[in-house]
């Protein structure tokens, strides 16, 4: 194995991406119109856009690499894993026509099939137990339901249509700044009529939706299992399609506004396939370094190991740009922060200069997450009871898929948020696995693969009070080999090497406070014209000059650059005012 990863590293010339950084060759500068605090992609995407407007820019990276949670990072030697984020779906198909990404680099291996649910159950007649197949190709799909429902199987393509309509329709709300209610309801005349364009999206999604808003408002308000019982009644399906109600969220199906996460999930784009997911060619750190290379190519100055203590305040109240952590004093017209805006107000600025109100509206933000993510080595494909693996030992189609596993029933879910919300880990947890080296092979060496573990429910704090442990880590990742085990026996003894990320190690690595992958709950109350709050839904803080670009602003996280380019727009906006 050693001489196999070794030999494979010297063929592909890698390099470990733990031990380099992504410097630009430039200098870093005193001066720039504009600074964005963290290289992840909505930081990028709005150094891109704002270059593009005229403003030079400099991006500054804390840590050693470009991405924020879009990284690959060569964890253990020779396997190179897409250590936060997986996948790729919701990066705004305009974005990446504007910024040339695949010119730059940019490669997505489309997924087909995608969901791929096994039972744990005897088989009968000899046959392997049950399990739940979902692709593009509809009469496969259909085929797979029946086995569990005909009724299913007939009303799956127009449920599907369902979902599409609801989300194609709120795209103009993703690709623009939330209602001006400022500029509509103060000021000048002249003010209020230019407010008015901010309502054009608004009104656009309203005509898409048409007759079916009450639809739309049942679904983004409802628990998704008054939705999903309506339509369907075979649970292995209808535990499938609700784990994307929940996958990220501190929720549960049954809890009121998880059908929004659900349609959150769906409403993405990849290649002009509708609601599509892809692996990026090298591992989601592949989305990051084109978008870099797109802005580089338009001028912007993009640093890493370069960390930000604060910005810099003026005695007019206005952001004068940074200071880092070695002392370095970078001057600039405007600051964009991709932090949450919990680090961003609460760490990086100033509090004098922040009214009280502000800042205790900032404290009750919530940023509960439910995530522990474990990425792990294996020396050999997992063997699924369900779809043995074939005698030549390649991929079967649904090595591709997101893999559910405790997913056959809602019940099983259901158990795990409760265990999540008494402060103990799940001890049947929720897991999204996906493999994708069985696509891409320049992940692995030869005959080896890569595995994303997206677990819940585990909570922040153990029973409540405790920090995690190392002891703590590794029985959850026992707990969780456990079952991926009964699954696909044979999966333990593959390991090679791992990597733990609790919640408190997510904030710790990648600056997700709360270790939440969304900036921020995607819960009714955090979201459009409340994200993250009222007072700042429109990027602009209470400091003249300071922006925020993150997940944490509309539209939410995962989201693919829709804050970045939307931030961008406002403070291009503000300068042609100045």
């Amino acid at each position: 194995m050693a001489a196999a990863v070794g030999a494979y590293r010297a063929h592909r010339g890698f390099i470990s991406v733990t031990r380099r950084g992504n410097h630009s060759c430039t200098a870093l500068k005193p001066q720039y119109d504009a600074i964005i605090i963290g290289a992840g992609h909505n930081g990028l995407i709005a150094s891109a856009y704002l270059q593009k407007g005229g403003l030079k820019t400099a991006v500054l990276e804390r840590r050693h690499v470009l991405g924020g949670a879009a990284v690959s990072e060569e964890i253990i030697p020779g396997f190179h894993f897409s250590r936060a984020s997986y996948l790729l779906s919701l990066l705004r198909p305009h974005i990446y026509q504007d910024l040339e990404l695949k010119k730059h680099g940019l490669k997505v291996y489309m997924r087909d099939p995608y969901s791929f649910t096994p039972m744990l159950e005897e088989g009968v007649g000899g046959r392997p137990p049950r399990s739940l197949l979902l692709g593009a190709d509809m009469a496969m799909t259909q085929k797979e339901i029946g086995k569990f429902s005909e009724k299913d199987a007939k009303a799956y393509p127009e449920f599907l249509t369902y979902l599409e309509t609801l989300a194609c329709a709120i795209h103009p709300l993703l690709d623009a700044p939330p209602v001006d209610i400022p500029g509509l309801t103060q000021g000048s005349l002249r003010k209020k009529i230019s407010a008015l364009r901010s309502l054009k999206p608004l009104v656009k999604s309203g005509l898409k939706l048409g007759k079916n808003i009450p639809d739309f408002y049942e679904l983004v308000t409802a628990p998704v299992m008054k939705v999903l019982n309506r339509w369907f009644e075979s649970e292995p399906l209808i535990a499938t399609l609700a784990t994307d109600s929940v996958i990220g969220a501190n929720t549960s199906p049954n809890n009121p506004g998880s059908g929004y996460v659900l349609l959150h999930h769906v409403m993405g784009e990849l290649e002009k396939e509708k609601g599509a997911w892809g692996y990026v060619e090298g591992g989601m750190g592949g989305v990051s370094r084109s978008i870099a290379r797109s802005a580089r190519s338009l001028g912007a100055d993009i640093f890493t190991d370069r960390e930000v203590e604060r910005v810099l305040v003026g005695q007019g109240g206005s952001a004068e740009g940074v200071v880092l952590t070695d002392g370095t004093e970078v001057r600039s017209k405007v600051v964009l922060s991709n932090a949450t805006p919990h680090v961003t107000f609460k760490q990086l600025t100033p509090q004098s200069v922040l009214p009280e109100a502000f800042i205790t509206a900032i404290d009750q933000i919530d940023y509960t997450s439910p995530v522990t993510k474990i990425n792990v080595a294996l020396d050999k494909l997992p063997n699924f009871l369900a779809a043995p693996n074939s005698a030549d030992g390649k991929p079967g189609p649904h090595h591709q898929c997101s893999i559910h596993l405790n997913c056959e029933s809602v019940e099983v879910l259901e158990e795990a948020y409760v265990e999540g919300q008494q402060g103990r880990p799940s001890s049947r947890p929720m897991i999204e696995m996906t493999i994708p080296s069985v696509l891409d092979p320049t992940l692995a060496p030869p005959g080896c693969h890569v595995a994303s573990l997206f677990i819940q429910f585990t909570p922040y704090f153990m029973e409540g009070r405790r920090s995690w442990t190392d002891e703590d880590r590794e029985r959850f990742a026992d707990t969780t080999f456990d079952w991926v085990e009964r699954y696909a026996p044979g999966f333990k003894k593959s390991i090679v090497g791992k990597d733990i990320l609790t919640p408190p190690d997510l904030e710790r690595v990648f600056g997700l406070t709360g270790g939440n992958i969304f900036h921020g709950s995607m819960s009714l109350d955090q979201l459009y014209l409340a994200r993250p709050l009222p007072s700042v839904a429109d990027y602009r803080s209470p400091v003249k000059g300071l922006y925020l670009c993150g997940s944490g602003s509309h539209p939410g996280g995962g989201v693919m650059g829709a804050a970045g380019w939307n931030s961008a727009l406002n403070v291009l906006a503000d300068f042609k005012r100045l």
